[in-house]
């Protein structure tokens, strides 16, 4: 299927695109590849595939649930522009 510069300028139109003079034969090309593109994916054979809406049938692994604190303060703040101890201080905001 091709789309010829009557439907592109009707699409245009449609949606609310304003064309200058020559952008419609180059929208033309690009809708014709998309086209072109579509045309070759229906043209796989998909027999026997199961349609994929997500990944909603797929299980996530469980983890234990362990609290810990990291203890990687020093990594953590080395590249801190300015620290207080263990965190990062930062300018006053609020007066």
């Amino acid at each position: 299927m091709s789309l010829d510069l009557k439907t592109v300028r009707r699409v245009a139109s449609l949606a609310r695109l304003h064309l200058e003079e020559g952008e419609d034969q180059r929208l033309q090309a690009e809708l014709n590849g998309i086209l072109g593109w579509i045309e070759q994916l229906q043209a796989v054979d998909t027999t026997g595939v199961e349609p994929l809406s997500g990944a909603g049938g797929t299980a996530m692994p469980m983890h234990d649930d362990v609290v810990n604190d990291g203890g990687k303060a020093e990594a953590v703040l080395a590249n801190a522009p300015d620290r207080v101890g263990e965190f990062f201080a930062v300018p006053k905001v609020v007066e």
